[in-house]
């Protein structure tokens, strides 16, 4: 399996490479030359597999013959030995036909953890054979930074700088990363929001010489590994509901679009997925584009749901790659109009192909608010502001047929957002173990302008020192 750039210019590589060289030096993001399909009898047998077995087997269609089935197993297996559930990713039924995908069960609670602790072996792995040290950068817009400190802390050949927008972010979410006290591991909090992180990690990887300078690599959802650990939740879910044999809808709680492009690529590899519904919040820029064939960024707003706070969504340059019959040129173009001009057109035949798969729906922060309250009173359950975004995208668009199952993905616990859910429903959230020693330890945190060259100074400080 070779993976090529979404831009066109970069020469194909392996697996591992992909992995480790994050963004394409082009510029584009890494894909798969083709995508791997799975029969009906294939998606069926992955029916009372443990979770890992299954991600091995969908692992292993990426990886190619880059890592044994062997390796590929003891990976899975180690990932996710420390999950609190015993399937990883569990649903629960909150109404006839309506369900949730619990995927906040791994140690910092979101469903981050489920691909970061997937990378941080797979990273151990290719760097040891390689005998290479990276300085690996994350931008996060709360739930990335907590997984890949958790996932990389205390790794010998890691250094791991996360950059998060300064007071945009839940206290839980920033102690989550601010208060590990590795030596290879740098928190730096950003005058600014989200989208200037990520636009400060995309300088670094196109800073001509820095990335080999310092061995750089990112661990944001433009890491293809995350995209593919992400997929296999797609097919354990839809499994459990009836698929093959029936269709399986999807509502996503939207931000960078790793999780909606995942659910993309499981439909590309064979699984029916009827509908997938790109949830926002007020920042609903992947909304609109599924809706009006417009992809056009505005000022960030920020709400009680802060990792969906974001106006460039990296992984839809993935989708417009694909629905453009994998245009390299079209695409190089169409970022870069984006990045000068903030807004291109889909073309039509693009459109029209996103369109059999996604629909939009923002969501207002009243209507969450009344998600969150909603669903304690009619389930008994607890969910967090960005669960509560995609619960009630779900009710308000629903699947294409009254008999699809609809399932919407859970992708954090409610204790990561106390105040916002005890605002809403009136309940404060149970606090897990993981969670309720973080307020009594120190924090370090370095804080910064949104400077690129002020960045680069400080990484190649510390990966030089």
């Amino acid at each position: 399996m070779h993976y090529v750039s979404t831009r066109g210019e970069s020469p194909p590589i392996g697996f591992l490479d992909a992995v480790l060289a994050g963004l394409a030096p082009d510029g584009g993001l890494y894909v798969p030359e083709v995508w791997p399909l799975l029969s009906q009898a294939e998606i069926a047998g992955f029916a009372g597999l443990p979770y890992a077995q299954v991600a091995a087997r969908i692992l292993g269609l990426f990886a190619g013959d880059s890592l044994s089935a062997e390796e590929l197993t003891d990976i899975t297996s180690e990932a996710y030995a420390g999950f609190t559930h015993a399937a990883v990713t569990p649903l629960r039924e909150l109404d006839p036909g309506l369900w949730l995908l619990e995927l906040f069960h791994g140690p910092t609670l979101a469903f981050k953890d489920v691909a970061m602790q997937l990378l941080s072996r797979l990273y151990e792995s290719a760097l040891e054979a390689r005998q290479r040290t990276l300085t690996v950068v994350c931008a996060t817009s709360g739930d990335t930074g907590g997984a890949a400190v958790e996932a990389l802390r205390g790794r010998a050949n890691i250094r791991l700088v996360v950059l998060f927008p300064d007071g945009k972010i839940s206290e839980v979410q920033r102690r989550f990363m601010t208060t590990a006290s590795d030596a290879n591991v740098r928190c730096i909090a950003i005058d600014g929001s989200f989208d200037d992180c990520q636009a400060l990690v995309k300088g670094l990887f196109n800073a001509q010489g820095f990335p080999q300078s310092v061995d750089l690599s990112g661990v944001n959802s433009i890491n293809w590994a995350r995209i593919a650990a992400q997929v296999v939740y797609y097919f354990t879910a839809a499994v459990a509901l009836g698929a093959p044999h029936r269709p399986v809808s999807f509502a996503v709680p939207s931000g960078n679009f790793g999780d909606g492009f995942a659910g993309y690529v499981a439909a590309r590899m064979g699984l029916p997925i009827e509908r997938i519904i790109l949830a926002t919040n007020s920042n609903d820029i992947l909304a609109k584009a599924v809706e009006t064939g417009r992809y056009a960024r505005g000022a960030v707003t920020q709400t009680q749901s802060p990792a969906m706070d974001i106006q460039v969504a990296s992984n839809f340059e993935r989708l417009y790659f694909d629905a453009t019959g994998r245009d390299g040129v079209e695409t190089g173009r169409a970022m870069r109009a984006f990045a000068d001009q903030g807004a291109i057109d889909i073309p039509p035949k693009a459109f029209a192909r996103m369109r059999d798969l996604f629909v939009g729906a923002a969501v207002s922060e009243a209507d969450t608010s009344r998600a969150i309250l909603a669903t304690l009173n009619g389930s008994g359950e607890l969910i967090d502001p960005h669960t509560a975004v995609g619960v009630a995208a779900a009710l308000r668009v629903g699947p294409v047929r009254r008999t699809t199952p609809m399932v919407v993905l859970s992708t954090a616990h409610p204790a990561k957002f106390p105040e916002a859910v005890q605002a809403a429903a009136g309940v404060a959230p149970r606090m897990p173990p993981s969670a309720k020693g973080l307020a009594g330890k120190p924090e370090r945190i370095d804080r910064m302008p949104a400077d690129l060259e002020a960045v680069k100074a400080y990484i190649r400080k510390f990966a030089h020192g």
